[in-house]
């Protein structure tokens, strides 16, 4: 299959705040851009918010009004799915919902070209299953942006078990030419980023849970002494913890239940409860008006004292082990190089280094003896190392 990219018509599926700064940027980089959503008036309002955004940038000088002009031009609306032009790529964006892509995809195979691309979206769900009885399933691959699109740098292109090279190297460039920084990895649950991520949330949770501190304190640690931008309790409630929520149970569930991904009581308490963060007001922290937290009060003292304590009681090094483990375990399995990974998680999460580079920095031998305490004493498989990290050691 051959698939070419001389700036051809693109849908974006979803007018969401992800699809439609998809549309953004391929609106900007020259394409045709065409934006389908099934909420009646979602897209048309979509179109207005970016023509507004777009305005707002060239009066403040980051762009020319010619550009601003011109990217407006680009964007277009469609009825639906079935009444889009030809086109050489198609994006989804719309929910994580396996069902609903699957049947998306079969209809936009019975009415485009046997050449179009066609691209997920999702954060976690599998592209193989997404492709599975779709004609040509060798063109269906994951785009996986980050939000939001047009300021995040990164994004994580997926193959599933019939995605052709073709297409891949074809995704592959397109997205560089969109000025995007590209990582690949097959799919696994949760990519690249949202599968190492998962101790970030589930380490702090945990020892929040068993009361070794409060949230503030151990997002305070990370912040100062992980040098992390933002702690893993403020960060799920920015995220929502619906979402965060989410994710972490699709790739629990898609990793057969593994507790390494076990979805916390904390967390799950919190949906719950509709306390899921800076939109509703209350997440972990209180909200004021301005989305500022109110009761986020952390012990400065008892942070640097577990900083400095022990591996059982060490936020810091508790979330670094295993994100590390992730990592390593990630590439000892050939789903992504340890130079992506790196790469994934400073642009992706921001992160101050890449797991793989900490682990070498920590030492790998470090880290494995680390988890044998962790395993030891809180058994049940979360915290068993990788067999990939006494290789590393022994490099």
């Amino acid at each position: 299959m051959t698939v070419d990219f001389p700036l051809p018509s693109v849908a974006i599926i979803g007018a969401g705040a992800m699809g439609s700064g998809i549309a953004q940027i391929a609106a900007q980089a020259g394409h045709m851009v065409h934006l389908v959503d099934t909420f009646a008036g979602a897209a048309i309002a979509a179109t207005e918010r970016l023509a507004s955004t777009l305005a707002s940038s060239a009066a403040k000088g980051r762009i020319t009004l010619a550009e601003a002009d011109a990217t407006t031009a680009n964007l277009h609306v469609a009825d639906s799915c079935t009444h889009l032009p030809e086109c050489g790529l198609v994006i989804e964006a719309i929910r994580e919902d396996l069902a609903d892509k699957r049947a998306l995809f079969a209809a936009l195979a019975a009415s485009q070209p046997a050449d179009t691309l066609f691209a997920s979206n999702t954060s976690s769900l599998d592209i193989t299953a997404i492709a599975r009885g779709l004609p040509h399933p060798e063109r269906m691959l994951g785009l996986h942006f980050f939000n939001p699109p047009p300021l995040m740098r990164l994004v994580e292109v997926i193959h599933g078990q019939q995605t052709s090279d073709e297409s891949l190297t074809a995704a592959t460039e397109l997205m560089r030419a969109w000025g995007k920084t590209t990582v690949r990895c097959t799919s696994t649950p949760g990519f690249i980023v949202n599968r190492i991520a998962r101790p970030f949330y589930g380490e702090a949770q945990r020892m929040v849970e068993a009361g070794v501190a409060d949230a503030a304190t151990i997002d305070l640690a990370m912040r100062e002494v992980g040098g992390f931008r933002m702690g893993p309790m403020e960060l799920t409630d920015l995220i929502g913890q619906d979402v965060n929520l989410a994710v972490g149970t699709s790739v629990w569930e898609q990793t057969g239940h593994d507790e390494r991904y076990a979805p916390t009581d904390l967390q799950r308490q919190l949906v719950a409860d509709g306390r899921l963060g800076r939109k509703t007001g209350q997440g972990v922290f209180r909200y004021d008006g301005s989305g500022q937290p109110v009761d986020a009060l952390p012990d400065r003292a008892l942070a640097a004292a577990l900083a400095a304590s022990p591996i059982l009681t060490n936020p810091v090094g508790r979330t670094l082990a295993m994100l590390v483990n992730e990592a390593v375990d990630l590439v000892a399995r050939g789903e992504a190089s340890a130079e992506d990974v790196d790469t994934a998680m400073e642009l992706g999460t921001n992160y101050p280094k890449g797991p793989i580079a900490w682990g070498a920095e920590i030492g790998f031998d470090v880290i494995d003896a680390q988890l044998r305490r962790l395993d030891a004493a809180f058994p049940g498989g979360r915290y068993r190392p990788s067999p990939a990290l006494g290789a590393q050691g022994g490099s």
